[in-house]
């Protein structure tokens, strides 16, 4: 399959990484320019390209920038044809950010993607932490396999990401619709949890979409008070905790 990535930092090159190494022909966009990335991009396997190329000729876009910015690239998608998948890796956090009056009044993040972008969108690859996506995949069938949920309106384009999930190493729950994509956000018992597929399954039947705002900032501001970094385990036992279904 022929991937555009736009993103080349922690997740974006990641995935590129993955991918490539599954056999898809992969192009990876910075926001610099492909002269920024091109030791990057040959490390990873992936060919180096302006964001505007990285949607030509192919059949994938994965999108993993930060989500403030997605307004700033709906242009380039002006002219990519309908068909082709359009994988949305995003997070909204305000610290980061800034406040988007429609995603704090309950706007799933993905479906203010998608009015952004002028087209569907299928959400995955959002619910990792950058060590988990890097390290923490497996074979298909291993015992205590991590997944992720994967949503979106259209079963094609969805089952498409689900493949892209599997060959990067993860199972897959489907999610449903883009409108209960908010399971899958920050804040909820399925984000960064690194749960296996009954787990995850439990976790989006007890995501609270009020709660989930509030433990999304305690987290945040819980990490930020810290000395010294956390280790990757401490990280993902306090999503756990914080997070955890009352």
């Amino acid at each position: 399959m022929k991937i555009g990535i736009i993103g080349a930092g922690n997740i974006g090159a990641t995935i590129a990484r993955k991918l490539a190494a599954a056999g898809h022909t992969v192009k990876l966009a910075g926001s610099k320019g492909p002269d920024d990335i091109r030791d990057k991009a040959g490390e990873v396997g992936a060919v180096p390209v302006a964001a505007q190329d990285a949607v030509k000729d192919v059949e994938a876009v994965i999108l993993s920038i930060p989500f403030a910015e997605i307004p700033k690239v709906a242009g380039i998608f002006a002219d990519v044809p309908s068909n082709v998948v359009v994988i949305d890796t995003g997070n909204y956090y305000p610290f980061r950010d800034g406040n988007i009056a429609e995603v704090d009044g309950g706007k799933p993040e993905s479906v203010w993607s998608s009015e952004q972008l002028g087209r569907p969108v299928v959400k995955a690859f959002n619910a990792l932490l950058a060590e988990t996506l890097a390290n923490g995949g497996t074979a298909a069938g291993t015992t205590g396999r991590i997944a992720i949920p994967v949503a979106g309106d259209d079963a094609q384009a969805k089952a498409i990401a689900r493949q892209l999930v599997d060959e990067a190493g993860f199972d897959t729950l489907d999610a449903g619709g883009l409108a209960h994509s908010w399971r899958q956000q920050p804040g909820t018992p399925a984000y960064c949890t690194e749960l296996t597929l009954p787990e995850l399954r439990d976790a989006l039947s007890k995501a609270d979409k009020e709660r989930a705002p509030k433990d999304r900032d305690a987290l945040i501001k819980s990490f930020m008070a810290e000395t010294s970094p956390l280790s990757h385990q401490q990280i993902v036992t306090r999503n756990r905790e914080v997070t955890a279904p009352k």
